[in-house]
């Protein structure tokens, strides 16, 4: 019988602590990529509008004498939000590259065959749904 491995602490490692763990955290379905990736989209969005809303405020130097720390100010929060942007867009081209490496396997459903399913589903639905009618109008004339 072996002693298990110990940690850099000098405890031996959780149930969380193996290589399967580590494993696990970094293997993300495409599922929850494909949220992170929404609402990375989401806030690129919302950065965009508020890069916008300040280049709308602010004032072309058309020599008018204006106040360099509300520009300074302007200037920075631009600056800042350029450069969040720019985070955001390196996040969301890294889900997007995770999600191509999932699915990479996966051959693309073509639209002809998705509508043949979705039509034979509502086939089957009515179908259904007839037969719970006449069911209930079966026990409604016992009673």
């Amino acid at each position: 019988m072996s002693t298990p491995p110990l940690a850099a602490s000098g405890m031996p490692p959780g149930p969380f602590g193996g290589p399967q763990a580590q494993q696990a955290a970094r293997e993300v379905n495409t599922a929850s990529l494909c949220r992170i990736g929404q609402e990375t989209v989401q806030d690129i969005v919302y950065r965009t509008m508020e890069i916008f809303q300040l280049l709308r405020n602010m004032q072309l130097p058309n020599g008018v004498t204006y106040h360099t720390g509300t520009y300074q100010d302007r200037l920075t929060k631009l600056q800042d939000h350029l450069r969040q942007l720019s985070i955001l867009f390196r996040k969301l081209r890294l889900v997007y590259d995770k999600c191509n490496e999932n699915c990479g396997g996966m051959d693309p459903i073509p639209v002809e065959k998705l509508k043949q399913k979705n039509q034979q589903l509502k086939q089957i639905m009515d179908q259904l749904r007839n037969l719970i009618w006449d069911i209930n109008a079966m026990l409604a004339m016992r009673n």
